[in-house]
């Protein structure tokens, strides 16, 4: 699991919602901000669309915090966002290729 540290809270989420860019993805949407800060906080969201169960939802965020934990220091320093599943996924393997290419859409 990514540390508290490295996750987006509720107003950074609001901020990102409100004034950021996005990449989209086959099962996934990127909104994102570059701040001046050096920390990196990035977030997953599972709609209940997606997902009905708290369960699924749930597991479907650990999943993707799995996958951004072995690249998360390839992101660009100051990036605040969100990753929105668009569909069920529940391969992990899925989800770190789609997180990989949305990160060298960004850089």
């Amino acid at each position: 699991m990514l540390p508290k540290k490295n996750r987006a809270d509720k107003k950074a989420v609001e901020e990102i919602f409100k004034k950021g860019k996005f990449i989209d993805s086959l099962n996934l949407t990127f909104k994102f901000l570059i701040t001046p800060e050096k920390e990196r906080k990035i977030s997953f969201i599972a709609p209940k669309s997606i997902a009905k169960k708290a369960v699924e939802r749930n597991y479907l965020r650990r999943l993707g915090y799995s996958a951004l934990e072995k690249i998360l220091n390839n992101f660009p320093a100051g990036i605040m966002g969100v990753f929105i599943f668009k569909r069920y996924e529940n391969n992990i393997l899925i989800i770190e290729n789609e997180v990989k290419n949305i990160l060298n859409k960004i850089n």
